[in-house]
């Protein structure tokens, strides 16, 4: 679809430019407020999701039912509390940010949540006031931050200081229960958790089961920002013409996420012409060409830091796609159409590997990590490989109705010039799915 100027979700249509200068109102019907401390979705976005008859989730029961899901999982795995790092997981945990990808690299924030429910947040220092907002952070301090750029020679020192914190915390919230789940931690904090006594295991597994189900709330916010983002992707088509640059291109997705209270992208993968055979490289300064392919995966963290994973390509210019270019496309459109169909409660990971329809194949030796994967705050488990990396024991469990789950392909002849990648937002409903993305794919290069 050649230069796209609006989309269709709920059966409404919006017109990206579209713009309200009156004050709107927030979810719980109060003004926006400009001063707010938390961040969160403009003035802009609020309008575009009434206009489309989307609902803005309950912050205040997204924010339980999270810390609830937590406190089973550590309650089902025997765990006292689990110790976390991974922004994305203090995120779920009290929906606090603080210079997300910063502290991605410099882990200078952490949070502990006991099986009781307690939590304590740990934030960058003198940031106290950034969470101030959140009733259930039940204590905030600092003094986490134990990497080498911070903590210098002495960050033994530092690092033994703080699992002190953390084992009083577990004496109190735990009792007499050692075991802490840890996600990501310094060598030599995890090495003075275990010089206390305590026993570690893996805060990951306890996180992403715990992320698994989204609630009513988070799919409200996940409807909203893939609203969000699939906006944007109208402002990047219809800028799609022969002679604008790949970066130029990318730079409106960015662009578009801000400006309504989107957060980030993830990666910047975005390829026109040759550069999209084979897969994986990323924006850069080339110019599109008439009769190109251009194709990209979002990747975007939306409002609310809610995950939108898509991925289109199209065709450049007014002319016609070549029959080649055609046909790997229509291979790849059928393969992830194909592959949702059989997207059901009950249907185990490992048996969608078996059941998904296989590439042909000339595009086996390209293909892509995982024919489907889940996506909450960003990329998340499962993954769910084709047979040939399929890993034996890997993700026994069943798909359960509030699950979401990405499912894409990458279609590229080894040697060709042109490659093709979609993907689509799926979620699992009682009975079946319904596809949360809306954005047509290309008409052109379908035939149609």
């Amino acid at each position: 679809m050649d230069g796209v100027k609006s989309f269709t979700s709920s059966n409404r249509k919006i017109d990206p430019s579209r713009r309200r200068a009156t004050q709107h109102l927030m979810p719980d019907g109060s003004p926006v407020d400009p001063d707010r401390i938390e961040i969160g979705p403009t003035d802009v976005a609020f309008a575009e999701w009434e206009a489309l008859g989307l609902t803005a989730p309950n912050l205040e029961r997204m924010r339980e039912t999270r810390l609830n899901r937590i406190v089973s999982e550590l309650n089902k795995r025997d765990l006292g509390g689990v110790l976390l790092f991974d922004p994305l997981n203090i995120r779920y945990a009290c929906d606090s940010s603080n210079m997300h990808l910063w502290i991605t690299h410099n882990p200078a924030r952490a949070v502990f949540v006991g099986a009781d429910g307690y939590m304590v947040l740990w934030d960058y220092k003198r940031c106290e006031h950034l969470s101030s907002y959140l009733p259930l952070i039940r204590e905030t301090r600092s003094g986490a931050g134990m990497f080498y750029f911070v903590a210098g020679d002495r960050e033994d020192e530092i690092a033994a200081t703080f699992a002190a914190e953390v084992d009083d915390l577990m004496r109190v919230h735990a009792g007499r229960n050692r075991r802490v789940a840890v996600d990501k931690m310094e060598l030599h904090g995890a090495f003075a958790l275990q010089a206390l006594g305590l026993e570690i295991s893996s805060g990951q597994a306890v996180m992403e089961h715990a992320r698994l189900i989204k609630s009513a709330d988070e799919i409200d916010a996940m409807r909203c920002a893939i609203a969000t983002c699939e906006i944007a992707m109208a402002e990047m088509e219809e800028a799609c013409r022969p002679g604008i640059a790949e970066t130029e291109l990318w730079s409106i997705l960015h662009k578009e996420n801000i400006a309504r209270g989107g957060e980030w992208i993830e990666t910047r993968i975005l390829s026109s012409g040759p550069r999209t055979n084979p897969w994986f490289q990323e924006a850069g300064p080339r110019r599109l060409v008439a009769g190109d392919l251009l194709a990209f995966d979002t990747d975007l963290i939306g409002p609310y830091g809610m995950c939108c994973d898509m991925s289109r390509t199209w065709f450049v210019g007014d002319g016609e796609p070549t029959a080649e270019q055609k046909r790997v496309f229509r291979d790849a459109h059928e393969h992830i159409m194909t592959n949702m169909q059989l997207l059901k409660p009950g249907v185990t990971f490992s048996e969608l590997t078996h059941l998904a329809k296989p590439l042909q194949d000339e595009y086996n030796a390209q293909r892509y990590g995982v024919l489907a994967h889940g996506v909450g705050l960003c990329d998340e488990f499962p993954s769910i490989y084709y047979p040939e990396d399929f890993i034996e024991g890997a993700s026994d469990y069943p798909l359960e109705p509030g699950m979401v789950l990405c499912v894409e392909v990458y279609c590229g002849v080894v040697g060709g010039r042109d490659g093709v990648k979609l993907e689509d937002q799926v979620l699992i409903t009682e009975t079946s799915f319904e596809n949360l993305s809306s954005y047509p794919f290309d008409a052109k290069l379908l035939g149609r």
